[in-house]
């Protein structure tokens, strides 16, 4: 009976089985490993650069989420209350997130990194009703309050000063009384979560309680991870899993947004202070902290696993990262987008011992196959609406077309946009598949090889070029730290131009040379022998959030005038 007491929602849900909601598996994280530690987070220095750390166990997170979700109701943020979250990684966000999953409201997150002008109008488009952030997040509502008409009731995380509403003091009811889950069921809106908007405009992609839940239980799976581990999530939203897989969050000493400029030393002291097992980075903080590491002999033997997504991850990186692994690690590269993950994943050890030396020749880079249940098929490229599904979308395997999935973890819908539904889903009777704007092809394993996105193929006279294909050719090179495709003029008279970013110790070779070099190696593959012009970028222009995905759209405007 006690027990029951102090988890009411345990025989609820066994007599419920209708209702889906990720803080059911937080709650049972707490009934069963009360004491271990959920979230630890660095919380001060002392005078010897000594980190302190702060945390909450798997109860203490359950109790404080539980007297965040009495406050949330009380405030007016109940079930289904659009509710924006601009929030840092802390254990204040694990327990808010908790809370609102709990009380069944939906909470609304933008990136960041995408700009303030973008981030405010995606902040405008979700037509929130509520807003709990930080002083920043108040002092931009105020100044900008055509993005917040509809903000009615706002909570401030830290000090407030000459706004009003509640503080997140105000809202923490004790003493502790349970709270009962919401019973929420699969298909109901939990989340509106804004992609960055690096092929176009940002788009709030709708998460429901089932998408959450069928997340939490096929990362289970496929990388095998047990309770027993300890996570370091680089990508904040992601930690958000761990407390509901068990795993101990331990929250990096870093800015999220800028992961290429991480201090190497901190990633590695928390890997070393906590034994961590699992990491989860995007390729930017992999280069950034294999290229340190390899450097000054590092070792990390308690990391098991690293999971890797956002942007293609090349060997190179992968080989250098991998030397500061002990030799039953892996690093898992994952493929997907914030309407699908993950898609497919494809280990470390495949990757450099079968099928790196192909993607160096030009064949696309092995994204591995697709996870379990998830249907993923190669269709026809089109940049035209698909009103309902046909076999005869199908390409045949070796072919390069779009990839388009459907599953449990599938989104199936954005926020208010009826016409980026229409261009990005196909109805198949009572399912809808996706369309996720990349290109692939198929070999006859069924593993997918990505070739880049849609948008970025460039469409000459003597045909077409596919960005990932083409570059892998020219980042051979050793002075050349990444390079990039891009059409110059209009479809179908692209003009094809390599934009090429160089490492930092060859800034200064010889251009003239460099450019031969390049023609030479562009003539060898029949990808690439119609390429003849290079240009040298001082620093390529890439999303904040992951610091890899290139914006090729301003790398082509760039090239456009440099060619005048």
């Amino acid at each position: 009976m006690d027990d029951i007491k102090e988890n009411p929602d345990r025989q609820r849900s066994e007599a419920d089985p209708q209702t889906v909601n990720v803080a059911l598996h937080l709650r049972t994280m707490a009934r069963i490993q009360p004491y271990r530690r959920a979230v630890v987070y660095p919380a001060s220095r002392d005078y010897n650069g000594r980190v302190a750390y702060s945390h909450l166990t798997f109860r203490q997170l359950d109790r404080e989420s539980d007297c965040f979700a009495h406050g949330l109701e009380a405030a007016g943020i109940r079930r289904g209350t659009r509710t924006i979250l601009m929030v840092r990684p802390s254990l204040e966000l694990f327990a808010i997130i908790y809370a609102m999953l709990k009380v069944g409201a939906v909470f609304v997150m933008v990136d960041p990194g995408m700009g303030v002008q973008r981030m405010l109008a995606c902040l405008k488009e979700s037509r929130a009703e509520a807003l709990i952030g930080i002083p920043p997040a108040h002092v931009l509502r105020t100044l900008q309050p055509k993005y917040f008409k509809g903000i009615r009731k706002v909570v401030t995380i830290g000090r407030r000063w000459f706004w009003g509403g509640l503080t997140l003091k105000d809202i923490r009811r004790l003493p502790w009384q349970p709270y009962t889950i919401a019973d929420t069921r699969r298909d109901e809106t939990a989340a509106i979560l804004f992609t960055t908007g690096s092929t176009g405009a940002a788009k709030g992609a709708i998460y429901t309680h089932g998408i959450f839940d069928a997340q939490v239980r096929l990362i289970k799976s496929q990388f095998g991870i047990s309770p027993d581990e300890i996570d370091l999530p680089t990508f904040p939203l992601f930690s958000l899993f761990d407390a509901a897989l068990g795993m101990t969050a331990v929250i990096p000493d870093m800015d999220p947004t800028r992961p290429a400029h991480v201090n190497p030393d901190k990633i590695i002291e928390a890997v070393l202070n906590h034994g961590v097992t699992n990491m989860f980075a995007s390729p930017a903080l992999l280069n950034r902290v294999g290229r340190y590491g390899q450097e000054n002999n590092i070792k990390l033997p308690s990391l098991k696993r690293i999971i890797t997504s956002g942007a293609p991850v090349s060997p190179d990186n992968l080989a250098r990262f991998t030397t500061l692994l002990e030799e039953d690690a892996e690093i898992h590269t994952g493929y997907g987008a914030t309407e699908a993950m993950p898609v497919s994943s494809f280990g470390s050890k495949q990757i450099l011992g079968e099928t790196a030396q192909l993607t160096e020749q030009g064949f696309g880079m092995c994204v591995g196959p697709p996870i379990q249940s998830l249907a993923v098929q190669i269709i026809t490229i089109t940049d035209t609406p698909i009103e309902s599904w046909s076999d005869n979308l199908l390409m045949p395997d070796g072919e390069i077309g779009e990839i388009a999935v459907y599953g449990d973890i599938v989104t199936q819908g954005y926020f208010d946009r009826p016409l980026d539904d229409k261009h990005s889903k196909i109805e198949d009777g009572q399912r809808f598949w996706h369309r996720m704007g990349d290109l692939a092809w198929k070999d006859k394993k069924g593993r997918i090889w990505y070739c880049g996105r849609k948008t970025h193929r460039v469409i000459t006279p003597y045909g077409t070029l596919f960005t990932i294909p083409c570059e892998a050719i020219f980042n051979n090179h050793p002075a050349v730290f990444r390079s990039a495709l891009v059409g110059v003029g209009q479809a179908p008279r692209h003009r094809a131009v390599i934009c090429i970013e160089l490492e930092p110790e060859h800034r200064h070779a010889d251009r003239q040379t460099m450019i031969k070099e390049l023609q030479e190696m562009a003539a060898a593959n029949p990808q690439t022998e119609k390429i003849d012009t290079f240009l040298f970028h001082p620093g390529f222009p890439v999303d904040i959030r992951h610091n890899s995905k290139i914006f090729r759209e301003k790398l082509a405007d760039w090239a456009r005038n440099k060619l005048g």
